[in-house]
């Protein structure tokens, strides 16, 4: 099957792409990972059973462990000016490739269904992660700002647009479904659309990001076609922290998270 030798040449590619990795560094946990399930990988394709579900999850996990690895090279670099946006483009390309393979692989599937909602929610979080911490250390940059507004302003939208498909990989859970909670707090979560931790972050990073869009946006340097493709920055990113606040300042209330910076940009975005 074509499909199944595109998936065996990449996982081959990976090989040795954690190989070289793992040789500048022999102590990285995620490595470490990535280099077993690739092992794992190969044994599968020597003859061992396996569904094109696990395969692509398998793959899926060693994509997330190595770019994770490089990710945390970029942040500790502070993003050099040079290599980049070269590097970033990269990643995101790999972090989306699982998809792609899903529906090449598994064509008559949905990929939550092949992937699963949590790996597909990672994909999501971590490409609009990427995007938010290479935005914070550009919005630093004042004078490159001035100079590459455009480029900024694009990697903000395609930041908080995948950040806002991870908020919509899960439905929220309605209360009146025949569901019991054994709480209401639980209950209000759900029906929000908050299932963790990271759905809480989220949604500060997006009002985050929205407010540095209103802050740089120019509404004379785009023609109009590129306006009606740009998001609603100040909508999204005032609906987004107005139920953030809500959730940490009640049932949250006292359990470590903050809402003076998420106040503070909704009364610039209001």
């Amino acid at each position: 099957m074509a499909e199944l030798r595109v998936l065996e040449s990449r996982i081959t590619h990976l090989s040795d792409r954690c190989a070289a990795l793992r040789a500048e560094t022999h102590d990285d946990d995620y490595l470490q990972n990535a280099s077993s399930i690739l092992d794992r990988l190969k044994s599968a394709q020597a003859g061992e059973s396996s569904s094109v579900a696990k395969l692509l999850q398998d793959y899926t996990q060693v994509i997330l462990d190595i770019t994770f690895y490089e990710e945390n090279r970029l942040v500790d670099q502070e993003f050099p000016e040079d290599t980049s946006p070269f590097k970033i483009q990269q990643l995101l390309q790999d972090l989306t490739e699982p998809e792609i393979l899903s529906g090449r692989l598994a064509p008559t599937q949905e990929v939550q269904v092949v992937l699963g909602l949590e790996l597909l929610e990672c994909l999501y979080w971590r490409r609009g992660a990427l995007l938010y911490m290479y935005c914070h250390t550009l919005h630093q940059r004042k004078q490159w700002i001035k100079q590459n507004k455009a480029t900024f302003l694009k990697c903000v939208q395609e930041g908080v647009r995948y950040l806002m498909k991870m908020l919509q990989v899960r439905s929220s859970v309605k209360l009146n479904d025949g569901v019991v909670f054994h709480d209401s707090t639980t209950a209000n979560f759900l029906s929000e659309g908050i299932f963790s931790d990271t759905h809480l972050l989220t949604m500060m990073y997006i009002g985050e990001m929205c407010f540095w869009a209103v802050k740089y946006e120019d509404g004379s340097a785009d023609g109009a076609e590129q306006k009606e493709d740009r998001l609603h920055f100040r909508d999204i990113g005032a609906q987004i922290l107005n139920k953030y606040v809500l959730a940490c300042e009640g049932p949250l209330q006292g359990q470590g998270w903050n809402t003076e910076n998420a106040k503070e940009i909704l009364s610039i975005l209001q």
